[in-house]
């Protein structure tokens, strides 16, 4: 009896929910931001070679694998150099005032006044750009682009931003909540 023909017994196939990390050197980037803190404090623009993480849980695919490491690195690759080299904004900020036109974007907060060239600023669709919201945005950006051809056979979407050598903030999704 040739015992590599047979089929595997039920108890060696591969069942239930896996994770894959993804924490790569390459997933960095260099930005200017500034937050508000404590209701009325706005802190100084300065600046963060931040990192970043992500992690998704899910279904192994036909390919026994739960998302294509090249796919998910790449996608994250190219989301870090969106934000490369810019100043991060809040969109959504009660008091952080925005105006983008073509050439500038003017930035108010009570009696403090910026004026960035407009290529040179990422606006996030955010309240504040912490770690927490920008890891917020980037699992977004990640589920919308890899959503269509994985589809709902993950679970969750999970992304760390390091903006100091081991300050980290998180966000977790549900993964199925992607249009």
């Amino acid at each position: 009896m040739n015992v590599l023909s047979q089929a595997p017994p039920s108890k060696t196939v591969s069942s239930g929910t896996f994770r894959v990390l993804l924490q790569k050197e390459q997933l960095v980037f260099s930005s200017a931001h500034f937050i508000t803190f404590a209701g009325d404090i706005c802190e100084c623009l300065h600046g963060h070679n931040y990192g970043l993480k992500a992690e998704v849980e899910g279904l192994l695919d036909d390919n026994r694998y739960v998302i294509d490491f090249i796919a998910f690195r790449d996608t994250l690759a190219q989301i870090s150099k969106q934000l490369d080299h810019h100043v991060l904004l809040p969109l959504h900020h009660a008091e952080i005032l925005l105006d983008a036109q073509e050439h500038e974007v003017t930035v108010r907060f009570r009696n403090k006044r910026w004026v960035f060239p407009r290529e040179d600023c990422m606006l996030l669709p955010i309240i504040n750009t912490t770690a927490e919201e920008i890891a917020w945005w980037v699992a977004n950006q990640v589920r919308d682009t890899l959503y269509p051809e994985i589809g709902d056979r993950l679970t969750f979407i999970e992304v760390g931003v390091d903006e100091n050598n081991g300050q980290w903030g998180y966000c977790r999704l549900p993964w199925s909540s992607a249009t």
